[in-house]
């Protein structure tokens, strides 16, 4: 990235010469010094990231290309000499505390802390385990959400943890840990790790990047200049339906799932926590057509879990289940619902084709610029919707479903 003063890209702030004074960023967690600075302008460059911001920043990092930390002493010594330390003020030098000491103790703290958060996995805590524990049994459609809390928690841990390793793990032997202790906690952390990605797959909360990429390459494109990329794969974070969809179910479980390969088990139940989300998801935007998704998925659920059908057949079946849902729409829809919009006036209007044409001309026919959230221009719409209608209570239940709508 080349700039003349400020660029911003995905959370990296790229300063010359501003922002050094008069600038608070709570949020700032890192900052990389290659510039020679002394005296306040150094305190003061400190200060960006000295700031704490909740549970998710405990300290900032100072990264320093010009070996400047004896004028940090100095600058912190010089801007705290009269602080009245017998009135009860703190002493600067705790600012400079032993790093490794400190490292150690963090880590040490993150390790037990996320062994906790897992220790209440029935035994013999094995992956299957873990995804019953934080992603809760398929067979309930709310345990999914209701268990929420508990996955952000393991997030939150685990990120914990890999900071905490990282800022030690080239030091490992100066921190104080022998060389067993080193191997063992390099073990855990890839563990702890691996089981974050399980989950978040389990769960279907892997972020998917595709509403972003115009606008990641817009920026790439005009900020930064490089050799084209390449792809290693076609595939690269597609969520699990779109990649069940495209590249088939089989394909699918080797490229997403193949660190779950033999526990047939875990995979199913990751595959249907991924449907389910979206079910949840998608469910405003159209109520009745999800809710008959969430039918088959319970039904598809109980058959596996009874073994009334091979589990070939379940594949199928699940397969076909995530390619509706992430479609969202059934065969044998009319060509003249063209729009999402439009299928899902149908769907909700008891498969009335002319009914479900109607509403959606009269909504994009009358409907004012920024009507959302604007009541006076909210009864416009309905009052629109009530001259098709003839129906108070139909028309509050029909605009539910129009307001989810991106197409109006």
């Amino acid at each position: 990235m080349k700039t003349g003063n400020i660029d911003f890209f995905n959370g990296l702030l790229i300063v010359v010469n501003k922002l050094l004074t008069g600038f608070d960023a709570p949020s700032c967690t890192c900052l990389f010094i290659d510039k020679h600075m002394q005296d306040h302008g150094l305190f003061q460059a400190i200060c960006r990231t000295n700031r704490l911001d909740g549970d998710e920043k405990p300290f900032g990092h100072i990264v320093d290309y010009k070996d400047l930390f004896k004028k940090v002493e100095n600058a912190i010594a010089v801007y705290t000499s009269e602080l009245d330390h017998e009135a009860g003020e703190p002493d600067p030098q705790i600012m400079l505390r032993d790093r490794l000491k400190t490292g150690r103790e963090r880590l040490e703290d993150a390790l037990e802390a996320i062994s906790l958060l897992c220790e209440p996995v029935e035994p013999p805590k094995g992956e299957l385990e873990h995804i019953h524990y934080f992603c809760g049994n398929t067979e309930i459609p709310t345990d999914l959400e209701a268990r929420e809390p508990r996955r952000v928690a393991l997030y939150k841990a685990a990120a914990t943890l890999v900071r905490a390793y990282s800022n030690v793990a080239n030091e490992m032997d100066s921190a104080g840990f022998s060389e067993v202790e080193t191997d063992s906690i390099k073990r855990q952390v890839d563990d702890h790790v691996a089981l974050r990605d399980t989950i978040k797959n389990a769960s279907g909360e892997t972020l998917d990047f595709k509403p972003f990429e115009s606008d990641m390459r817009h920026l790439i494109d005009t900020y930064i200049e490089a050799d084209g990329p390449r792809k290693i794969s076609p595939f690269d974070e597609m969520p699990l339906l779109d990649l069940i969809v495209n590249a088939g179910i089989a394909d699918a479980i080797g490229i997403k799932l193949g660190h779950l390969k033999g526990n047939k088990n875990a995979v199913a139940e990751t595959i249907e926590n991924n449907v389910r989300r979206k079910i949840i998801k998608e469910h405003l935007n159209n109520p009745v057509f999800y809710e008959k998704m969430s039918d088959l998925l319970d039904e598809v659920i109980a058959a596996r879990k009874a073994n009334a059908i091979e589990y070939e057949e379940y594949l199928k079946r699940i397969a076909e289940l995530a390619r509706q849902v992430r479609s969202g729409m059934t065969d044998g829809v009319p060509s003249s619902l063209d729009t999402p919009a439009k299928r899902a006036l149908y769907d909700n209007l008891a498969h009335d084709e002319e009914l479900a044409l109607r509403v959606d001309e009269t909504v994009r026919s009358i409907r004012p610029d920024g009507w959302r959230g604007v009541q006076a221009k909210e009864r416009v719409i309905k009052a629109g919707l009530y001259d098709v209608l003839q129906d108070e209570a139909e028309v509050e239940r029909v605009f539910r479903i129009v307001v989810e709508q991106q197409d109006y």
